[in-house]
């Protein structure tokens, strides 16, 4: 990617187009469930996790357009109109207006720059810009023109408008208006009111008894130990031997891949002969008026599994049998969650947290399953540090993407906790493992 070599200057705005939008489904009330939680991680990071990007506009594309785009997301999606109201002590309350105006940014791309470099700077800058909960709407949207022609749009949000499937849902319907779904799903202001109702009360009630008896299972709560440098790691293991190996697992098990990447992560990270604690990002798309919906509805669930010892097999069937658990039960009041875990006295942040943000391999995996020699002969991922860093990260966490290259596994560590060399570890040995145990299958089927 080439150097953006424009000023600040020149990164300034030269126009702000008032966008006028009017929605449906104005109030005020409190957070939905899946609002409190990410809410909860951005104190904990101490960052408004801005999501979003950049992208090239079609030939052709004009500010109106553009102008026009931004109104249709403002209006059709109600968390594009929220914004947050505190209470006297402090708690969030969202807020969502009926109508209003936001502005469109226009910048004027020197015509020696690349365009591509200036939308990328404009994307940083939108992203490390503090964000006001209050006064601000949650998106900033920035269209560069190169020329005198429109050629690149950055779209910047806050993390509270939705989590990872809202967002391709988000995207799809942008594309395609009109392909966008009749019913666009349940809003968080209305599925707040439900889960502060007693239906939503007892669904809380029965998941917080499933995270009480796993509570049981987890270490004591433990400080981070001092650390030289930075505290904060973020690394990434691209490997092509992964996905061949999952392939080869998941359909010769009959598993959901999902289910077998938890379990290579934990016999990866189970220690002697205690539990392994895994901490999976459940979508909860499956529950009643979310599979359309773009808004923040994914939670953490927990389970607690022993695997030590245990051959694959049986390994995955104790995971899968715990997994599904955790998905039924990551449904509820993260605040409540808190509070179980200080009354407890148990560690917060045990285990592997683990999100699973795959698209392309999700669901299947195209062509062939890959040959016991093929797999031996596939060369180790490549593992390199991106980041380091005193704010905090999640704890030791494993999100996993496709990439062109095969998988993308980011590794967050807390070196107080696990230090880098022991996180790449355990990034390594779920590949090492799936390739082996790949190989054991394809092999025991040939005698």
């Amino acid at each position: 990617m080439p150097s953006l070599k424009a000023s600040p200057l020149e990164l300034r705005p030269v126009a702000r187009i008032p966008v006028r939008f009017a929605g449906e489904g104005a109030g005020l009330g409190e957070l939905s469930w899946g609002q409190r939680e990410i809410w909860l991680t951005m104190l904990r990071q101490r960052s408004w996790l801005p999501i979003g990007g950049w992208s090239r506009l079609a030939p052709g594309t004009t500010l109106a357009g553009v102008a026009d785009e931004l109104r249709w997301i403002m209006t059709r999606y109600p968390p594009m109109r929220t914004r947050l109201r505190f209470t006297d002590d402090g708690r969030p309350l969202q807020s969502v207006a009926d109508r209003g105006t936001i502005g469109l940014d226009v910048y004027d791309c020197p015509d020696d720059a690349d365009p591509e470099a200036f939308v990328v700077a404009i994307d940083a800058r939108d992203r490390a810009r503090a964000y006001d909960f209050v006064e601000e709407w949650p998106v900033r949207m920035g269209v560069v023109r190169h020329r005198g022609a429109p050629t690149h749009l950055s779209t910047v949000m806050t993390h509270l408008v939705t989590d990872g499937l809202g967002g391709r849902i988000f995207l799809a319907e942008i594309a395609d208006r009109g392909a966008a779904a009749a019913d666009p799903g349940t809003p968080p202001l209305e599925q707040a009111r439900w889960q502060g109702g007693p239906d939503g009360l007892r669904q809380s009630a029965s998941a917080l008894r499933h995270w009480e008896r796993t509570l049981r299972r987890l270490p004591a709560a433990r400080p981070s130990s001092d650390v030289d440098g930075p505290r904060f790691y973020r690394g990434e293991l691209v490997s092509r031997a992964l996905p061949a190996a999952l392939h080869v697992l998941s359909e010769r098990a009959d598993a959901d891949s999902s289910q077998v990447l938890m379990t290579l992560l934990a016999l990866a990270a189970c220690a002697g002969d205690g539990d392994a604690v895994l901490r999976p990002m459940v979508s909860n798309r499956f529950r009643l008026g979310f599979a359309t919906v773009v808004a923040m509805v994914a939670q953490r669930g927990i389970c607690a599994v022993d695997v030590a010892g245990e051959p694959f097999a049986e390994a995955l069937r104790r995971v899968g049998a715990s997994a599904m658990a955790a998905y039924k039960y990551a449904y509820l009041d993260p605040d409540a969650v808190a509070g179980l875990f200080a009354r407890a006295g148990v560690d917060p942040d045990a285990g592997v947290w683990f999100n699973d943000r795959r698209v392309g391999t999700r669901q299947g995996f195209a062509g062939p399953l890959p040959t016991a020699g093929e797999l031996r002969a596939a060369p180790p991922g490549v593992f390199r540090w991106t980041v380091a860093q005193d704010d905090p990260f999640d704890p030791l966490s494993v999100d996993v993407d496709d990439v062109p290259e095969g998988f993308l596994l980011t590794v967050f560590t807390d070196a107080g906790r696990l230090a880098p060399p022991g996180a790449e570890a355990l990034a390594r040995s779920v590949e090492a493992r799936a390739v082996q145990e790949a190989i054991r299958l394809l092999e025991s089927e040939d005698v």
